[in-house]
């Protein structure tokens, strides 16, 4: 009898401790954003961090860790306490640091770290300096094979989507170019408003402000359409070139053993949150898709760019810095 009661208790206990567990979140989230503040990459996740610490009722606390191509920030919530209070948003550039760097990564792509969604989409432009004699892309790639070696396109870094879209560009067309990688767009843009490089493919959010004031010029969208932010930007087909689809990409990761209803529980938030009218109609204005996605869909998402990108790599033998 004494035994029987000794086993209630403890169920009741325990039923009591479970009654007593917090509801997910129930503090302040950190979140690791592995690149310089003001960039694309910080810009998006503060406009959807900003709506969903309201949807969470818990504050969210942005810190910027850029350096290693986002690898710094990306292996502290790898290596972070798996439940749910530290999160990453990585770009494109963390799918080519799987081959960029393969073997070498403190941490593993597939099992460190648990896809939550793809927030969205930005499709990206190819500009050209003004004082570049192509005026779209076929004359682009007709002045490249006149000129090997001659054309220089910057980069917001090795292995950023800027840098293998242009490599993809060269590859498929047939050309040879060289690259100049900088810390960021920014170094990058003023070079190519100086004339010191040719050309410079970013997301429109960085470059339509100079395309529209007349610094630099837009000669194709690496999209099927034309974005309703760059309507007289044609698509490649559409200056000339190449079929050619590519974006810069934003995507939400959590530690790899991170609780499956937690990491659920984020994905139906942040996707919430991006499907407001409010905030496709801010994203559209930059040139940016909203997408949202569940946790089994961005994770093939980011298999399929890991092998897209590790194919244009080795290619176009791109590498690391």
């Amino acid at each position: 009898m004494k035994k029987l009661f000794t086993g209630c208790a403890l169920v009741l206990l325990a039923g009591s401790a479970l009654a007593q567990t917090p509801t997910y979140p129930s503090k302040p989230i950190r979140w690791i954003v592995p690149y310089t503040p003001g960039g694309f990459t910080d810009n998006v996740t503060r406009l959807v961090t900003a709506r969903l610490q309201t949807l969470l009722g818990q504050t969210i606390v942005i810190e910027n860790k850029p350096g290693a191509n986002s690898i710094i920030g990306a292996d502290m919530v790898a290596k972070a306490n798996p439940d749910g209070y530290t999160i990453l948003t990585v770009i494109t550039a963390h799918a080519a640091n799987a081959t960029l760097y393969e073997g070498r990564l403190p941490f593993d792509h597939y099992k460190s770290l648990a896809p939550i969604s793809l927030v969205a989409i930005s499709p990206l432009i190819l500009t050209v300096s003004k004082d570049f004699p192509a005026k779209n892309v076929s004359e682009l790639i007709a002045y490249a094979r006149a000129n090997p070696g001659k054309v220089s396109f910057g980069s917001s870094g090795v292995g950023s989507a800027a840098h293998l879209t242009s490599e993809l560009l060269a590859h498929t067309a047939g050309i040879q170019m060289v690259h100049i990688p900088y810390k960021g767009t920014a170094p990058a843009l003023a070079d190519l408003m100086a004339n010191n490089i040719q050309m410079l493919v970013d997301v429109p959010s960085s470059m339509m402000p100079h395309v529209n004031s007349g610094k630099v010029n837009g000669i194709g969208m690496f999209a099927k359409d034309r974005l309703p932010v760059a309507k007289d930007v044609p698509t490649l087909p559409q200056s000339g070139g190449p079929a050619i689809v590519s974006s810069s990409w934003v995507m939400f990761l959590a530690p790899g053993d991170t609780p499956p209803e937690i990491i659920n529980k984020l994905s139906q938030a942040v996707n919430e949150v991006v499907q407001t009218p409010e905030l496709k109609t801010r994203f559209a204005d930059l040139g940016i898709i909203a997408i949202g996605s569940t946790p089994a869909e961005t994770k093939t998402f980011l298999k399929d760019e890991i092998n897209k990108w590790g194919q244009v790599i080795k290619t176009a033998n791109v590498k690391a810095e």
